[in-house]
């Protein structure tokens, strides 16, 4: 297992942070309390094993498959259901969306190889994730990828804890599935929309693997 190189700032603060703090402790409470300096040793030890794997880059084989959509995120399958998008393609769509806890693997994949058509930030709220309304009120950021079955359109949403949304892509960037394409720092959602009539090949609170699961069938 990697870590990811959004990681390596956050990870090197938060050491930073807890050999201060641990040696803060041991040299003025450890004698006088030592309870409580094990208690933040603790704490201080728990918190920075958590970002550590937050940002960690496990190894996996990707699924490859021209005719597949496959997941852009960890997460839970928690909306399979027909919607009109507002944004970009302003008719009904397959949206698909997958949320991302915490203890989720955040870095976020292309679902299919093709053509960025279009790319966008949003500003937002910061609604829980699972919310209906955090897929067009959050903070988001929206890519539509040209493929040749089709455009779809893939959107980072920011979460209740999701402070910052990373997007690499351009409009004109040709894309390869499973390639990386951002990553969103702590509980978030991504959703997909996909054309009307597509094969779904989860259900819903299904787990899936971001690179790795088929989402659905083009």
């Amino acid at each position: 297992m990697k870590i990811h190189k959004e990681g390596y700032k956050p990870i090197a603060i938060s050491t930073i942070a807890f050999a201060i703090l641990n040696l803060l402790s041991f040299y003025f409470i450890s004698y006088s309390l030592p309870l409580l300096s094990w208690l933040i040793f603790i704490i201080t030890f728990g918190t920075l094993l958590f970002i550590i794997s937050f940002f960690r880059l496990p190894s996996r084989v990707h699924t490859l498959d021209s005719e597949k959509v496959i997941a852009p995120a960890d997460g839970k399958v928690v909306v399979i259901e027909e919607a009109v998008d507002p944004e970009y393609f302003k008719e009904k769509r397959l949206q698909i969306s997958i949320f991302m806890s915490p203890a989720n693997v955040h870095v976020n994949r292309n679902p299919v190889s093709g053509e960025v058509v279009y790319n966008q930030y949003h500003k937002g709220k910061y609604l829980v994730a699972w919310n209906p309304k955090s897929s067009t009120e959050n903070e988001r950021h929206s890519v539509v990828i040209r493929h040749p079955k089709g455009e779809i359109l893939v959107k980072q949403i920011a979460g209740a804890l999701a402070k910052r949304i990373i997007n690499y892509l351009q409009v004109g960037q040709k894309v390869e599935q499973g390639g990386e394409f951002g990553f969103i720092r702590f509980g978030s959602r991504v959703d997909l929309l996909l054309p009307v009539g597509t094969k779904v090949n989860v259900e819903l609170n299904q787990v899936v693997q971001g690179g790795v699961t088929v989402i659905a069938t083009l």
